[in-house]
């Protein structure tokens, strides 16, 4: 569905790698998530170590999976029964997961308490370039929409500041690509996508890659993954 506008031309697809959770570790300061992503470490698999206990290197692909959902889910708000219908598993042992996973990331609860409690008080939550995000219904007389308030609290700064260094890398690729032969054409969650001259790709491909991945400083390194081809589903860097 999705092609270059010329048989010379390649879509070149940037994507980083676990924005989120790596704007996870810089707000909330967690020693555990921020040593993981500094010596490029597979995030989940570490997750997984620390709610099994085990090391690393004994987690296999079942206990990654459960882990990549608890590191998604708990930043979005999801509570044990959420995440026992996601799992398939008792909601009693899926507390026992988010209770582990608590345990060895400590300042994450710490700071998505710290989310919801000052959204509460200041009625509006923000993002790392001080965006706001308005939240009366963490004051509603309804409890499920307090609930939605809550969720939205502990979502918005991390997925909105996501969004502002996505918007701070638009910036810096739409200025660099102007003086290469290629054009940046859109956007998808945490993706740039671009057209690219055929013999110019791995060129373009360096040049995107070092200005997303300096768009904005953090305590842990941002990463991204490049690749390339004759339509979307080609481009798509490997594992996406």
């Amino acid at each position: 569905a999705f092609i270059p506008g010329a048989a010379d031309r390649l879509l070149l697809v940037a994507d980083y790698s676990q924005i989120e959770l790596r704007v996870l570790a810089h707000l909330s300061g967690d020693e555990g998530l921020a040593e993981a992503f500094a010596a490029e470490q597979d995030i989940h698999a570490v997750t997984a170590a620390k709610v099994y206990r085990l090391p690393v290197e004994q987690v296999d692909a079942e206990m990654r999976r459960f882990a990549k959902m608890v590191n998604y889910g708990l930043a979005y708000g999801m509570n044990a029964y959420g995440l026992a219908q996601r799992l398939g598993i008792p909601p009693d042992e899926a507390q026992t997961f988010i209770d582990a996973y608590f345990a060895g990331f400590p300042r994450v609860r710490e700071f998505l308490d710290r989310q919801v409690g000052m959204a509460a008080a200041e009625g509006f939550t923000a993002t790392i370039l001080g965006r706001r995000r308005y939240l009366p219904e963490l004051q509603h007389p309804n409890p499920r929409i307090r609930d939605l308030g809550r969720r939205m609290a502990l979502n918005a700064p991390i997925q909105g500041s996501a969004a502002d260094i996505l918007k701070l890398a638009m910036i810096r690729v739409g200025t660099t690509v102007e003086e290469l032969p290629s054009e940046l054409l859109l956007t998808v969650h945490d993706e740039l996508v671009l057209e690219v001259d055929e013999d110019a790709v791995e060129q373009v491909a360096g040049a995107v890659r070092s200005e997303m991945e300096q768009a904005y400083e953090m305590t842990v390194p941002l990463r991204v993954e490049v690749g390339w081809g004759k339509h979307w589903a080609e481009a798509a860097p490997a594992g996406h």
